[in-house]
């Protein structure tokens, strides 16, 4: 996935409000950004990182630029927008890039399903009829210990969504909870059990009811971002 239009590099100055930043650009001078991420963002941003922006098209917005990747004091670097995960792993489906999920499938995006109201991020068919529900999860937190970690915050959402996969396990559907890791620094993935417990716990019964787990890591760079290579989850 190119960035179209191409990403212009800032320094942060601070992250505020959630869906806020202050950065300081070359140009534009001191500006504030959208920030499209609604997580803690733990150990995603500090003052003076670089920053890239992409910005909008739309002359009404308030805030015309939007935060997109970050680089850590190791060099590392982290896309924060989450609303680019579900798209990297519906176009690797797409292509047949994910061999655990299968080729030649039927796509279908956001379909209502389950019985707590909720709407799958990515729903397969295969052409024997046997449909997949995947739920996609972006992860960015890195912790001292050098792995990654998920959630970033405690998430009812999530621990709902892990409840509605096990669901459709047992009503006789594949179900499979994709980790996209949107963080070059991360090479295994572990569950946060000091994060939100709930959570944890969840995910081992989830894999005790056949709900398969995945993690993918993303190659990124300013030009483009790509589903790369999977990687370990410790469970």
């Amino acid at each position: 996935m190119n960035f179209d239009p191409p990403l212009v590099e800032a320094k942060l100055i601070k992250r505020y409000k959630r869906f806020l930043a202050d950065v300081i650009h070359p140009q534009l001078g001191e500006i504030t950004v959208h920030c499209p991420n609604t997580g803690s963002m733990k150990n995603c941003w500090q003052k003076g990182w670089p920053v890239w922006l992409q910005k909008s098209d739309n002359p009404k917005r308030k805030y015309p630029y939007t935060w997109v990747l970050t680089q850590d004091d190791q060099g590392d670097r982290l896309c924060i927008n989450t609303h680019l995960a579900n798209p990297l792993v519906a176009t690797a489906v797409e292509t047949n890039k994910i061999a655990e999920i299968g080729v030649g499938l039927t796509l279908n995006r956001e379909v209502k399903y389950g019985q707590e109201n909720s709407r799958i991020d990515l729903l397969t068919t295969d052409n024997q009829g046997k449909k997949n529900f995947i739920e996609v999860k972006s992860v960015t937190l890195k912790e001292s210990d050098g792995l990654g970690y998920f959630p970033d915050a405690q998430t009812l959402r999530g621990q709902k969504h892990i409840r509605e996969l096990i669901q459709c396990k047992a009503d006789g559907h594949d179900a499979t909870l994709f980790f996209m890791v949107m963080h070059t620094g991360i090479n295994q993935l572990k569950m946060a059990q000091h994060i939100d417990p709930v959570y944890a716990d969840l995910i081992q019964q989830a894999v005790l009811n056949g709900v398969k787990i995945l993690a993918y890591k993303a190659s990124i760079n300013s030009d483009n971002i790509a589903l790369d290579h999977r990687i370990e989850i410790l469970l």
